[in-house]
């Protein structure tokens, strides 16, 4: 493992760190630099903390917070428009599990529905496709009421985007 020599001159603010030949970095190649210095300061600080036995507070695990993000992303994007910005992780999650009325529930699947509409290209065809497959398990267990859950959104996804 090589290691670059990181000076601090006078001039630079405390905390900063500039590494030799930076000058001749693109804005671009400088934010990666400055990436991996603040992991590298990072994990210093952390091995630190432990060499004197001390460790970071960890955050409490609660429920998972990705649900919860993807439900109000989708109710910014009903109510208000204005302030709401398409972040595809958000879409992805919804997308992945719009059939599970657990992760879903009924009030937000018709306000899903209506965000769907608004689906295009691959996506909307990947949905699609998930839907058919949804309903195709749905004929090989009509006794099980969560598949036949799932299958009927799959339907209402379907009608929408054919």
């Amino acid at each position: 493992m090589s290691h670059t020599t990181i000076s601090n001159p006078r001039h630079r603010p405390e905390g900063t760190h500039e590494l030799e030949g930076e000058e001749d970095l693109s804005p671009e190649e400088k934010r990666v630099l400055e990436r991996k210095m603040k992991k590298i300061l990072k994990k210093e600080e952390k091995k630190r903390l432990k060499a004197e036995g001390e460790t970071l507070p960890k955050p409490e695990a609660s429920e998972p917070i990705a649900p919860q993000q993807a439900l109000d992303y989708l109710t910014c994007w009903a109510e208000n428009r204005a302030e709401w910005k398409f972040q595809k992780t958000r879409q992805t999650w919804l997308l992945q599990h719009m059939f599970d009325p657990q992760q879903i529930p009924e009030g937000k699947f018709s306000v899903l529905l209506q965000y769907l509409e608004g689906l295009r290209g691959g996506a909307r065809d990947i949905t699609v496709q998930k839907a058919l497959v949804q309903v195709e398990e749905s004929g090989q267990a009509p006794e099980d009421t969560d598949v036949q859950q799932r299958a009927h959104r799959a339907r209402e996804v379907i009608q929408l985007l054919s």
